[in-house]
């Protein structure tokens, strides 16, 4: 269970977006996925974050998403994604999440364009001015900004940031982390090395593939975080296959099918996202049905 004071710890689902058959936004699935989260464990939500689709909502929609996420779960357990091209934009999303209860908010560095130091450390600090407690999303794969572990430890030594998702797949970093900045929480941001960044001594897991698969999903983070690898280490393995697609271009796709696959409403996406190829999707359902025969549901 998260607390209050680091409400961005344990693992807070990156929710997939439920949408109807014309493409619009289905609140009231979203509002029970949030909810159906929550009963399974999970600590919280992170709304309009890349698996929520957030650069093809309305902003009406994208302000809808985290007030509907908010009246299911609380506040407390929701930490909106709050991205954009402007720094006074994130920083009017961070105030609409204050406003609607969140407790923190996950920010992106500039990402129209290959930013440099000096304005990655401007944006943030932008940001940071809103109120809210802000963690940081280290994503250079996308971004092509990468937030090394020097520079996140003078934006957390600014008190601009609390914690980062950390998305590189370089595991290595959070050992640099832990010394340069050894109060800076660090989140797990890929599901295909949780294990790696949960032994490595990761506070949170801002998670894909909980969104088909919570309950064992929430085990395997409490496992590794508490060092049980006996019980951790066969269950990633048996996960991997399907926590593999998170890294992948196509993995709201992926994500969405399983979730299908398992019940849930997982549904389309908006373009321009288009369906998996049939190989893709033959080996995403081959993995989650062995995950769902396998009791991993």
């Amino acid at each position: 269970m998260t607390t209050d004071l680091r409400p961005w710890r344990g693992v807070l689902v990156a929710t997939a977006l439920p949408l109807n058959d014309d493409l619009s936004v289905n609140y009231d699935k979203y509002a029970e996925h949030c909810a159906w989260l929550v009963e399974n464990g999970c600590d919280g939500v992170v709304p309009n974050g890349s698996l929520g689709e957030y650069q093809v909502l309305t902003p009406e929609e994208r302000a809808k998403v985290v007030e509907t996420a908010v009246a299911a779960v609380g506040g407390a357990r929701v930490m909106p994604g709050v991205a954009a091209y402007g720094s006074a934009e994130s920083r009017r999303w961070a105030e609409q999440a204050r406003e609607a209860g969140c407790a923190s908010v996950m920010l992106l560095p500039p990402n129209a364009y290959r930013a440099d130091e000096r304005a990655v450390l401007a944006h943030y600090a932008e940001v940071a001015k809103a109120g809210l407690p802000v963690v940081a999303y280290n994503n250079p794969i996308d971004t092509k900004v990468d937030l090394v572990p020097e520079l996140l430890a003078t934006l957390h030594g600014e008190g601009w940031i609390q914690g980062v998702k950390e998305f590189s797949g370089d595991v290595r970093r959070a050992y640099r982390i832990a010394e340069l900045a050894p109060e800076l929480d660090l989140l797990v941001g890929a599901d295909d090395v949780l294990l790696e960044l949960a032994v490595a001594g990761a506070k949170g897991w801002v998670a894909g593939y909980p969104n088909a698969l919570p309950k064992s999903s929430v085990e395997l983070y409490r496992a590794a975080t508490r060092g049980d690898l006996d019980t951790a280490l066969p269950l990633y393995r048996q996960l991997h296959p399907l926590l593999r697609w998170d890294s992948r271009v196509e993995f709201v796709q992926a994500i969405k099918l399983s979730m299908d696959i398992a019940g849930r409403h997982g549904g389309t996406c908006r373009p321009p996202r288009v369906p998996l190829l049939p190989e893709q999707e033959a080996a995403v359902q081959a993995a989650t049905e062995k995950a769902l025969a396998a009791g991993l549901a």
